[in-house]
Order: C-alpha cells, then sequence, then structure tokens
C-alpha cells in the first residue's frame, strides 16, 4: 500500500432501538464484548483506533484506547460520531466500523485502500456481495469540512453524504463477514458461527 496511516473508528454511539437500548458493544458474544471482537479484527489493520460513544464512556476506556463522544448530545446518528473521531484522528485515513460486527474481514482495510487508491478518490465503501455497507468504509481525513458542513445542515443520511462524495465501492464476496447484530435472536444466531 501507499503512503498515509490509517485511524479506525468503531461507533458505538447509537441509541440502540432495536436492541432496547442495551448499549450493544457491551453485549456479551462468546465470552467477550462485541467491541472487543471488532477491537480483534481492526487493530491489527490500523494504525490507531478510537472508539465513539455516546454512553458508558468509563466501560469502553478500559478496551485501552481513546473514546470520543459526538460533539452535540442529541444523538445525530453515525455521521456525527465519524466527524468526532475524524476531529481526533492524526491520521490520513479513517476506516469506519460499527461495534456489532464482530466478524470482519482480516483483509478489510486493505481491500478498501487498494480500490481506494486504485480509483483515486477518497470514500471507499465495502459491498458484502448482497448489499452496500455503508458504515463499513474507509474515508480521507481530508473530508472533515465536508462532513462538519453536512451536520451543520442536518444532512445526516449515511449513505447520502458517502455517495455524495467522489467514491467507489470495494466488492467482497462474504456476507456472513459483515453480519450486524441487532436482536437477541443474531447474537443468538452469531454464538453460532464459526469465525
Amino acid at each position: 500500500m501507499s503512503g498515509g496511516s490509517i485511524t479506525a473508528v468503531i461507533l458505538a454511539g447509537g441509541r440502540s432501538r432495536r436492541m432496547n437500548g442495551e448499549d450493544k458493544g457491551l453485549l456479551d458474544l462468546k465470552g467477550k464484548p462485541l467491541v472487543q471482537h471488532v477491537i480483534d479484527r481492526i487493530a491489527p489493520q490500523a494504525d490507531n483506533i478510537i472508539i465513539s460513544a455516546n454512553r458508558n464512556q468509563a466501560r469502553y476506556e478500559k478496551f485501552g484506547y481513546a473514546v470520543v463522544s459526538d460533539e452535540q448530545q442529541n444523538y445525530l446518528g453515525p455521521l456525527a460520531g465519524i466527524a468526532a473521531a475524524m476531529q481526533q484522528s492524526a491520521t490520513d485515513y479513517l476506516l469506519v466500523v460499527p461495534c456489532d460486527t464482530p466478524f470482519l474481514p482480516n483483509d478489510l482495510a486493505t481491500t478498501l485502500r487498494q480500490r481506494l487508491e486504485q480509483e483515486r478518490v477518497r470514500v471507499c465503501l465495502a459491498h458484502d456481495g448482497h448489499r452496500l455497507q455503508p458504515l463499513i468504509v474507509l474515508l480521507a481525513c481530508s473530508l472533515r469540512s465536508r462532513l462538519d458542513t453536512a451536520i451543520a445542515a442536518d444532512h445526516l443520511k449515511v449513505e447520502t453524504w458517502m455517495l455524495a462524495q467522489k467514491h467507489c465501492i470495494a466488492r467482497f464476496s462474504d456476507p456472513d463477514r459483515f453480519m450486524n447484530i441487532n436482536s437477541r435472536d443474531e447474537l443468538a444466531r452469531a454464538e453460532t458461527q464459526a469465525y
């Protein structure tokens, strides 16, 4: 890969409405919190990790990485978490992943980075083989002012903002690697995964 370092941001700042408000990143899967599974997958792929959390910050700090919260306290959504991480990042790129995706590919950052550089764009989104994954993305930190402008204008839809940038898509062929856990049933199914 070419120059430019990567900070991974693990998004754990949502309200978890589909999980009755439980903090998904702290739910147990196979004996450890979901966020730890994501850390284990992402740490070898990034130069630094930031966890974006709007509650339970002290618990997230125990994982040994910087924790950031949205600048505004009214849950503006994932773009606000990405912006907060981008503000703290000292690297060229931000690898965005949700806290509820415990089986991410080991070559995620490499694949996204290669495609981004090949296409000479500033955003590369993952496609799992069945659908686009707009919250699994590599983006240039140079987009920070554009992101701040969108948030200030209340343009908060992640996919809309990402696709409005000069972007490309990296196609993966294993949707199970991108499984995200949004219910107790999905958590139970994840317990049976071999990854």
